[in-house]
C-alpha cells in the first residue's frame, strides 16, 4: 500500500501526476477559477450564517483551490507553492511596518496610511498611471463601486455626511422617474445605474457592512419569505402557479412577521 501523503500540497501533486486523477489532470488554470469564485461564496455564507463547523469546511475547500492553482502554475515553470508563501510573508512584513519595522501606529488611520504608502512605493504590475487602474477588473460591480468611492476618498472626493448622500439617492430617484417616463430606455438603464451608484456610497460612507453583505442578506431574507409561501401553498395541496397574486401577497406579508 502506497504511503498516503502528509498535506494538501502532496494530495493534489498525486492527483495531477501521471496515473493521479483524470479529473484532477484534466483542468487548467481557468477552469478551475471558475470553482474557487465558487468556493468564496460558500465561505461568505458560511460567515452569513455564523456556522463554525461550515466555515471550517469550507474555508478547507477554499484552501485546496488555490493551492491548486500553485500546483497548476509550478508545472508550467511559472512560480512554486514556497513563492506564494514566501511572497505573501515578505509582503506582509513589508507592509507592516509598525509591527515589524521602525514605524508607529497608533489607530487603524495609521496603519492604513502606512499600508497605502508603502503599496504606492511596491511595483506595479498595472501600466496605468491613474490611481483607479488598480482595481481588480474581476470584482463584482458592487466591490468594484466601493473599491472606487474608497479610492476618490482617499483624495477628499467624498461627502462630508450622509444625508447629503441621501439627496443624492433621491435625486437620482428622481431621474429614473423622469426617464421613464420618456420611455427612454437607454436614459433610464443610465439613472439606475447612477441610483445604484449612491446607493452603494451611502453604504460605504457609513462604514457598518459592505454592499455585498448587506445584498447578500436581503437575498436570503426574500429567499426565506419566498420559500415560506411555497410552503403554505404545499399545505393546500396548491402549486405557485394554482396562486393568485394577492394570494402570493398576503401570504408574503404573513411571512414578514415570522
Amino acid at each position: 500500500m502506497n504511503k498516503k501523503p502528509e498535506n494538501l500540497y502532496e494530495i493534489i501533486r498525486i492527483l495531477r501526476a501521471p496515473g493521479g486523477c483524470p479529473w484532477d489532470r484534466e483542468q487548467t488554470s481557468e477552469s478551475v477559477s471558475s470553482c474557487m469564485a465558487e468556493e468564496c461564496a460558500e465561505v461568505l455564507e458560511a460567515i452569513d450564517l455564523k456556522d463554525p463547523e461550515l466555515l471550517c469546511e469550507e474555508l478547507g475547500d477554499l484552501w485546496m483551490n488555490v493551492i491548486f492553482q500553485a500546483v497548476i502554475a509550478e508545472e508550467k515553470g511559472d512560480f512554486t507553492w514556497e513563492d506564494v508563501q514566501k511572497g505573501i510573508c515578505e509582503k506582509m512584513i513589508r507592509r507592516h511596518a509598525h509591527v515589524f519595522g521602525d514605524l508607529s501606529a497608533e489607530s487603524s488611520t495609521d496603519v492604513l496610511k502606512i499600508w497605502d504608502k508603502i503599496k504606492a512605493g511596491e511595483k506595479k504590475k498595472n501600466k496605468s498611471d491613474s490611481v483607479m487602474g488598480s482595481i481588480p477588473p474581476a470584482l463584482s460591480a458592487l466591490n468594484t463601486a466601493e473599491k472606487i468611492q474608497k479610492k476618490a476618498a482617499k483624495y477628499d472626493f467624498d461627502w462630508s455626511n450622509q444625508n447629503d448622500i441621501i439627496s443624492k439617492i433621491k435625486e437620482e430617484l428622481t431621474e429614473v422617474e423622469q426617464a421613464m417616463a420618456q420611455n427612454d430606455d437607454d436614459s433610464v438603464n443610465e439613472e439606475l445605474g447612477d441610483l445604484l451608484f449612491a446607493v452603494v456610497n451611502l453604504i460605504r460612507f457609513r462604514k457598518q457592512k459592505t454592499s455585498e453583505q448587506l445584498l447578500r442578506a436581503a437575498n436570503s431574507k426574500f429567499v426565506k419569505r419566498f420559500q415560506y409561501i411555497e410552503s403554505e401553498l404545499k399545505k393546500q395541496n396548491r402549486s405557485l402557479e394554482e396562486a393568485t397574486l394577492d394570494e402570493m401577497e398576503k401570504l408574503y406579508q404573513e411571512a414578514k412577521k415570522c
